[in-house]
């Protein structure tokens, strides 16, 4: 099908159209910029909306002063104590996630997913790294997987001190609170696709707890469509006292971890960096969960994580799975990783009294609204190419027909090489291939799908088909 030039163009000023009168971002961020919706926005639903009202920041609170109450979470602190150190958080949680699932009817599954990691960075001794897993089974796609974590473990001045306080309360207790409070809230829910919220270890001292994930599931074959880790989100103040409640940021990477040499020689003859699965989930992020339903600005960062440091979604990446980091949006320095301590009667450390639990609580909301809307819309194109085979001034685009068995048909989403968004929507129907009368050449296009419900998931950036 080749529609003509005037049918795209009629096409995409409705789209635009349609952009124009998208809900506006709630609030304008610190620096008195704001967004304009992009033309892939999607609406709340009234169902999303009702999940998102019961999410809790006294909940959230609580969570964060029982995970500091445990005196140091370190890795390589005591497993054996019912009062303190990691292994008795490590229990804790375990005890709270099943007591969500009880409410789940069978549907949510809580496990410690444990192993012995041998003498290697930061691990002197062979030590056990125990992530607590609860896994809320699809019903209708649960072979399709989206993640969630935050990591419980918590550290010191010293990396290496495992029996000093080390409260961790922003890092990251806070992420760890947003993952339970989405597992109490879906477990009473019936998600299209599974959703896996996960409390990791290891984090601290390398990664440990999330490798040791991502690698259970590339060994399954699991089909993880999007992860999404959650550290440091407990505080909206930065290091100079100025405060940005209402903006999160979300690190997404470009050039993919995983990408083989081929890939790469394809990417420079194309283009295509900023189009990586990752993007196109970050973009998803803000199409769904930037809005006045959540009250938050999500400040999407091309780039896979801050200067000298790195996050839980790493190992995903490097096992070619789509994810991105939820991190506040100005990082108070002065809490993080240092030891207790009083200075003119004053605590400091990273400790509850130094959070905002209201911001944490509207962080969990923009997780909710983005794994909620992918676990319910039709899963990301697989196949998506684009035809180079011949010379023209159009540009053809196919892709494989998704399963699932409420998907009504799909979407051309285009904008200019220059665009950071998606700028125009042209509805494709129920097809394999479409034809648009703008030229390959000149812009970036790619593929959503579009379920009854009018829920879009995620674009697929077509690879070159010579």
């Amino acid at each position: 099908m080749r529609p003509s030039r005037r049918t795209v163009l009629t096409a995409t000023a409705a789209a635009g159209v349609a952009s124009a009168t998208a809900p506006a971002t709630a609030v304008a961020a610190a620096d008195g910029t704001t967004d304009r919706p992009p033309a892939t926005a999607q609406r709340p639903s009234r169902e999303l909306r009702a999940l998102l009202g019961e999410i809790d920041p006294d909940r959230i609170e609580a969570t964060v002063r029982k995970l500091v109450s445990f005196g140091t979470r370190h890795t390589l602190s005591t497993q054996d104590d019912p009062a303190r150190g990691i292994g008795a958080a490590r229990d804790w949680i375990a005890a709270e996630m099943r007591s969500y699932a009880a409410a789940s009817g069978g549907r949510m599954t809580v496990e410690l997913q444990s192993y012995i990691q041998e003498p290697a960075s930061r691990i002197p001794v062979a030590t056990r790294i125990t992530n607590v897993v609860a896994t809320l089974r699809g019903s209708v796609t649960p072979e399709r997987v989206y993640v969630v974590s935050g990591h419980y473990d918590s550290r010191a001045s010293d990396v290496m001190d495992a029996t000093s306080d080390a409260p961790g309360a922003d890092d990251d207790a806070s992420g760890v609170a947003v993952a339970m409070e989405l597992a109490r809230v879906m477990a009473r829910r019936r998600p299209a696709s599974t959703i896996v919220f996960a409390a990791v270890a290891g984090e601290e001292q390398g990664l440990y707890g999330a490798a040791y994930m991502a690698q259970q599931y590339k060994d399954a074959g699991t089909d993880v469509q999007g992860m999404f880790t959650n550290d440091i989100v407990g505080s909206s103040t930065a290091d100079d006292g100025t405060r940005d409640p209402y903006t999160i940021r979300l690190f997404a990477e470009g050039v993919p971890s995983s990408e083989t040499p081929e890939q790469a020689a394809v990417r420079r003859s194309v283009g295509g960096e900023n189009d990586s699965p990752s993007r196109q989930l970050a973009r998803f992020v803000r199409d769904v969960a930037d809005n006045d339903a959540t009250g938050m600005r999500v400040r999407v960062i091309y780039r896979r994580d801050r200067y000298r440091r790195g996050g839980d979604h790493i190992p995903f990446l490097e096992r070619a799975y789509p994810a991105a980091r939820f991190t506040e949006p100005a990082e108070d320095f002065a809490h993080q990783h240092q030891d207790v301590r009083v200075e003119d009667g004053k605590r400091y450390g990273d400790l509850p009294e130094f959070c905002d639990f209201a911001f944490t609580a509207r962080v969990a909301k923009v997780n909710a609204a983005a794994l909620w809307t992918l676990a319910q819309a039709p899963g990301t194109p697989r196949g998506a190419k684009i035809v180079t085979s011949t010379l023209t001034n159009a540009t053809e685009l196919t892709w494989t027909r998704g399963g699932e068995p409420d998907l009504a048909g799909y979407e051309i989403v285009w904008r200019e090489t220059t665009d950071a968004e998606w700028t125009h929507v042209i509805p494709a129907g129920d097809v394999t291939s479409y034809e648009v009368d703008l030229s390959k050449d000149n812009v970036f296009v790619g593929v959503r799908a579009v379920n009854r419900a009018g829920l879009r998931g995620p674009v697929a950036f077509p690879a070159p088909q010579t």
